[in-house]
């Protein structure tokens, strides 16, 4: 799966999760799972900790972090609640 595949499960809606960063259809913040993987939890543990995610879902977390941290914008669609 490519970067805009990946960046695709990522969302922004103002209306959800005060318009932070999450995975697709979830309100799981994009920063709490890197912060789950950087205090060394595996994609494994996330997974069984939370299995409604695929293994892709954490990568889009990846490449989303990735992106910010080379300090350019990433165009991410902001979506409002109904």
């Amino acid at each position: 799966m490519g970067r805009d595949e990946l960046l695709s499960r990522i969302k922004i809606d103002p209306a959800v999760c005060f318009g932070k960063p999450c995975i697709r259809g979830r309100r799981l913040w994009v920063s709490l799972i890197l912060d789950f993987l950087a205090s060394g939890i595996s994609i494994e543990e996330v997974l069984d900790e939370y299995p409604s995610l695929e293994r892709d879902d954490i990568l889009a977390c990846i490449a989303y972090g990735a992106e910010m941290s080379r300090e350019r914008y990433v165009e991410i669609s902001v979506e409002t609640s109904r």
